[in-house]
């Protein structure tokens, strides 16, 4: 097979004209015989052993001819694609003319989408903010108040009214113009005041209720309310308090600290929590870094990116998609039918997310270009170490799933972005000052500090 020209007709589209030679296209027609002849009666011959030649004066000498071509068109486009210097991005839209087939060999021309010619600004120097990284003692105070509310109770209050944030257990029944509506009946369902769970208006009026208070609750229900047959309608519901229900949070002391960590004293617990946070502040802060220097990047990317790169780029983002929902056990199609959504709103969805990561790829590839960066098979190797480690299958599997081109490209577009990151102009952003603490009055209990929160 070989290329036998090759014409830029179009912004990112290319004409190659390509040939396979006899020989190859003589193999490929006697691998589809073989393939076949078991299928084919013949008389004069048991089913599937008649000659290939044969079958050619019966049905034809081109019987075999289409079927050959099929197994030679992707790798003869392949081939002509790389000894063009050009790369398909676009499987789908190929435009095919066979101009000669027989004996003597194919020949046909393609029209092909091609990855663009991109160029880039200055991609060394680049400038980027550091965060500050240093735990905080509300950063600190935060992560002990998570442990606070994971070692919490429910607590029933008797002594008072609801109030806001309290969880209230009730039962309601809702009417409109004195008839019930479905879906608007429940029996000791569980609320938290203030959450807006329920319609506006609704969580306000059962604060100042008293258990086994037995009231109203008018409200109106709103105009983009996903009911058409309730959209703005007033609405009664008839409700019943049976409990009030406070969550309370223990002490922070010694005892408390022995319960939830390995640590005796609140002391050495904040010492341990301060630097967890302070490592994961600095990740994060590298993250954001990098993030920066990769904007800056593309903000000098020149390149007219074809619709089918992008296109691509959201078929990758979806799938991946679909296979995290379905680790949590449902599908794309129902996460759709839950959420009234469309295959359009979803593409739609992820497109500024997919021209991000094309613009990104593509200014990377280009640093690597200018960069000559060559990875070494030590490190192709150790890349595929890495993926036998993490899906558990042997490395010729894995190769045969990912093409040694790919990872090739992966990892020199890792280096891209370290090269980029050395040479960058990172400052340490200025640490905002806390606020002035107010001085309050030590709580007495745990459960008072529960309802007075």
């Amino acid at each position: 097979m070989s290329l036998k020209s090759s014409n830029k007709v179009d912004t990112n589209r290319y004409e190659l004209a390509i040939a396979i030679d006899a020989e190859t296209f003589a193999n490929a027609v006697m691998k589809v015989y073989r393939k076949n002849v078991k299928d084919i009666t013949v008389p004069g011959f048991r089913k599937g052993k008649a000659p290939k030649s044969i079958i050619e004066k019966m049905y034809g000498e081109n019987v075999f001819y289409e079927d050959a071509l099929n197994e030679l068109y992707g790798p003869a486009i392949d081939e002509a694609a790389e000894a063009a210097g050009v790369e398909i991005v676009d499987t789908k839209n190929i435009d095919f003319d066979l101009k000669t087939i027989g004996k003597e060999g194919v020949e046909f021309t393609v029209k092909v989408t091609v990855k663009p010619e991109v160029e880039i600004g200055e991609y060394k120097g680049l400038k980027a903010e550091k965060p500050a990284c240093e735990a905080t003692d509300a950063d600190i105070d935060a992560e002990i108040n998570m442990m606070r509310e994971r070692a919490s109770r429910m607590v029933t209050v008797e002594d008072r009214a609801a109030a806001m944030d309290d969880i209230v257990v009730f039962d309601f029944d809702g009417y409109v113009d004195g008839v019930a509506f479905e879906g608007g009946k429940a029996e000791s369902y569980s609320l938290k005041l203030g959450s807006g769970q329920f319609i506006p208006g609704f969580e306000e009026q059962i604060v100042g209720k008293n258990t086994n208070d037995e009231f109203d609750v008018n409200v109106t229900f709103p105009e983009d309310y996903h009911s058409e047959e309730l959209k703005g309608k007033p609405a009664v519901f008839k409700c019943k308090l049976h409990e009030i229900k406070v969550r309370e949070l223990p002490e922070v002391d010694d005892e408390f600290v022995k319960d939830v960590s390995e640590f005796d004293t609140v002391d050495a617990l904040k010492e341990d929590l301060k630097a967890k946070i302070t490592e994961r502040k600095e990740k994060q802060a590298d993250n954001d870094v990098e993030g920066q220097l990769i904007d800056a990047l593309i903000e000098g990317l020149k390149a007219e990116i074809p619709e089918a790169m992008i296109e691509n780029r959201i078929d990758d983002n979806i799938r991946d998609f679909d296979y995290n929902l379905q680790m949590q056990g449902l599908n794309l199609q129902q996460y759709m039918q839950y959420m009234g959504a469309d295959m359009a709103s979803i593409r739609e969805n992820y497109k500024a997310q997919a021209e991000k990561q094309v613009k990104v790829r593509l200014a990377l590839e280009k640093v690597a270009e200018l960069e000559n960066i060559q990875p070494t098979t030590e490190e192709l190797d150790a890349e595929y170490a890495k993926f036998v480690d993490a899906y558990k299958l042997d490395v010729a599997q894995i190769k045969a799933a990912i093409p040694e081109k790919e990872v090739m490209k992966d990892l020199a577009v890792q280096k891209a972005v370290e090269i980029i990151k050395e040479s960058a102009v990172v400052t340490a952003a200025k640490a905002k000052k806390a606020p002035a603490k107010k001085t309050a009055a030590k709580k007495t209990t745990a459960k008072k500090e529960a309802v007075e929160e």
